[in-house]
């Protein structure tokens, strides 16, 4: 039998927050679809970017070839390019390549030898993150980094907490950097959740967990890493975020509901 009742108490409590220092506008349709769209890629990203690896370390390849790795979409397809900057930081040099097949899951790999230089993307990305990487400051943890095009030819670099056995599917403490084409200038430096949230102790018997709920502290508006966190935790499930302004639903297709408006008290 499903126990409901911890659940309905918390949605209670987040429906009450006080709402001393709201804003009257809340944000249009198109920009919580901007939001899911970017946490979707952001998914696909970390997707592509894990059975990549798994295809790749198949391969055996030598480890000081393969440095970093960068994911991008082509022609419907990912390709996750692992390879390292060379001496001069003005080309990255892939030397091995994962193409995503007509299954989303399965990748495969091929050594380019000699490397491939790229004065491209992938250059301006490896530098990105690079940059990205240096100014982060995070939880005492592991991090994955991800490139991803932004507008005018920018570039967003996410930096999240990756997954252990004990909390597989983390959330918080996570930044976005949005940084100049060329990927050697961070334009924006924004903090998305100001610490690691939480995802609660063990379920007790016979309970199933409705959805996830947290707030937020830094902005009115879900985070792209939010969406991201719905799209990977498993079981899936909603996630519901209260801001000054809003209680928010992240649905399980990474779209965004809002789901109440909270008013200002007079």
């Amino acid at each position: 039998m499903k126990s409901f009742g911890p659940w309905i108490t918390v949605l209670c409590l987040l429906f009450s927050i006080p709402a001393s220092a709201q804003k009257d506008q809340l944000p249009s349709d198109s920009d919580l679809t901007a939001i899911s769209a970017r946490g979707r890629l952001l998914y696909e990203y970390d997707e592509a970017a894990w059975h990549a690896s798994d295809a790749v370390m198949a391969m055996n390849p030598a480890k000081e070839l393969l440095g970093n790795y960068i994911a991008h979409k082509t022609d419907g397809r990912w390709v996750v390019a692992f390879g390292h900057l060379n001496e001069t930081h003005d080309a990255f040099l892939i030397a091995v390549v994962a193409t995503q097949s007509a299954s989303p899951q399965v990748f495969t790999g091929k050594r380019l030898d000699p490397p491939l230089s790229d004065t491209g993307f992938l250059l301006a990305g490896a530098k990105a993150i690079g940059l990205a990487e240096h100014h982060f400051e995070g939880a005492n943890r592991p991090y994955n980094a991800a490139v991803l095009p932004a507008q005018d030819g920018q570039l967003y670099v996410y930096v999240v907490p990756s997954g252990t056995d004990a909390d597989p599917y983390p959330l918080g403490a996570d930044t976005r950097f949005l940084i100049s084409a060329d990927g050697g200038t961070i334009v924006e430096n924004r903090r998305l959740h100001k610490g690691l949230i939480p995802n609660g102790g063990p379920v007790p018997a016979g309970a199933t967990i409705a959805a996830g709920t947290h707030s937020h502290v830094l902005s009115d508006l879900p985070e792209d890493t939010d969406v991201f966190h719905v799209l990977t935790r498993r079981p899936s499930i909603p996630e519901y975020i209260a801001t000054e302004t809003a209680i928010y639903a992240v649905n399980t297709d990474g779209t965004i509901k809002i789901v109440q408006r909270i008013k200002k008290h007079r």
